[in-house]
């Protein structure tokens, strides 16, 4: 075994933010095990502290503002 760490796994749409039930835009993969997510918001309010206590963050919510596959060429 090396060491390397696997790739983190995109977030699907049926992860849920463990706050509120929303979908989960941000995984936080905590030092100790385990793993967090969050939606966007309640991602903003808690990623600043879970970075300093060492936890690796996944951050996919710069996809709410992504123009959609589908979108006609006006939209894009």
């Amino acid at each position: 075994m090396t060491g390397a760490l696997a790739p983190a796994k995109p977030l699907k749409t049926t992860d849920r933010c463990d706050r509120c039930g929303a979908q989960a835009y941000i995984r936080a993969t905590l030092p100790v095990g385990g793993e967090l997510l969050f939606c966007a918001h309640h991602g903003r309010q808690h990623i600043a502290v879970l970075r300093d206590k060492g936890a690796d963050i996944q951050d996919e919510s710069a996809r709410l503002s992504a123009t959609p596959a589908t979108a006609r060429n006006d939209e894009r």
